[in-house]
């Protein structure tokens, strides 16, 4: 479902050179005979689809239908090494019923689920109809309204969630969120920094006793496509009762981070992430809003740092001078501790000129 895939946390396309086969493994076929999503004999043609370092992910396709399975990995396919508990795939499908129940377009349909297998079934979403806000981004089509939609639905469901003890009952999920998010992100930049390493560990700890609302934990463009009817939510398996300023901080970190690889909407891209914030936090009621503010200015320079030399890195900051801005400035804003999401959008954008200023003049001491 991104341009494919419930699920899929890359454009959904067939893994490179490999071979779509009529099945994928007995238990797999086993699992859509037992809820009724394929017949016994009936042709289902599986195709592995590229991008997740987290699960295992296919395209189902029956007579007339077609469908995606998801299967949660015990090892993230990184470079470091990062392993979580299979668990997690049950919690993703607990969110999303969630969210269904709320916003009903802004996840997936749900088909069925073996939470034993660590695994379930969902719609396919055609990428013609529901293309991936992260490929949108890096193609230069940047919507403001797709990013104060995606504002809107995350404050909801936030709201929806706040103060509810039956929910923080079931997605206590702390080893959950430590293992996929706390350690990779905060602890192991920490340990990339030990100039910053008590101010990151100080909001790690922070960020782990806090327990206000139903997180989803990876809302990021490649979670998200963009549908007719709004915003859809992919990729929950770290769903977790937390802090919902991780959700924020967390999207946001990476429009800041694509005003370096498409710098010709530069703009555009920082007026998105502004208007973003100003769509979630007009729903925000659950909390005294300087406190929600304060935590997500605090965690975005953290999350900036960590998309660079944390355990997951994001894949197109390829140039090492954009590498070394996000941690000169992410390191400053660390230690100065801006109080609003705006601050710390109003130092990024600050530096942009800087830097921009910086290479005009470079260049013009090296023309000939």
């Amino acid at each position: 479902m991104s341009p494919a895939l419930p699920g899929a946390t890359e454009p959904p396309h067939p893994v490179p050179d490999a071979v779509t086969a009529p099945t994928a493994d007995p238990a797999l076929s086993g699992f859509l005979h037992a809820h009724g999503l394929a017949a016994p004999g009936e042709a289902a043609r599986w195709t592995p689809l590229a991008g997740g370092v987290s699960s295992d992910l296919w395209r189902v396709d029956l007579p007339g239908r077609s469908l995606c399975v998801k299967r949660a990995l015990a090892r993230l396919r990184v470079a470091a090494d990062w392993q979580a508990p299979v668990s997690r795939n049950a919690y993703e499908w607990a969110w999303m019923r969630f969210a269904a129940g709320h916003r009903p377009d802004s996840v997936p349909e749900l088909l069925a689920q073996d939470s034993e297998a660590g695994l379930f079934a969902m719609a396919y979403l055609p990428p013609e109809r529901y293309p991936m806000w992260k490929a949108q981004l890096l193609d230069g089509e940047v919507r403001v309204a797709t990013a104060a939609a995606v504002g809107e639905v995350l404050g909801t469901l936030h709201a929806a969630s706040a103060g509810d003890t039956a929910l923080a009952a079931e997605f206590a999920t702390d080893e959950n969120f430590h293992a996929l998010r706390v350690e990779p992100y905060l602890l192991a930049t920490a340990a990339a920094h030990p100039d910053l390493s008590d101010t990151l560990h100080g909001l790690a700890d922070r960020t782990a006793t806090t327990h206000l609302a139903l997180v989803h934990g990876d809302v990021s463009p490649k979670n998200i496509l963009v549908g007719p009817s709004g915003p859809v939510l992919l990729d929950a398996e770290c769903a977790w009762y937390g802090d919902p300023a991780f959700d924020l901080a967390f999207c946001v970190n990476h429009l800041l981070l694509k005003t370096l690889v498409v710098p010709g909407r530069r703009a555009e891209l920082l007026h998105s992430a502004g208007v973003l914030a100003e769509a979630y936090f007009r729903r925000a009621h659950w909390e005294p809003l300087p406190a929600l503010q304060a935590r997500a200015a605090s965690l975005l320079p953290a999350l900036l740092l960590a998309r660079v030399d944390g355990k997951s890195p994001v894949e197109y900051l390829t140039d090492d001078r954009d590498r070394q801005f996000v941690r000169t400035v992410a390191s400053a804003l660390l230690r100065a501790s801006a109080p609003t999401v705006e601050d710390v959008l109003d130092a990024w954008r600050t530096a942009l000129d800087v830097s921009d200023r910086g290479d005009t003049h470079a260049q013009s001491r090296h023309r000939p």
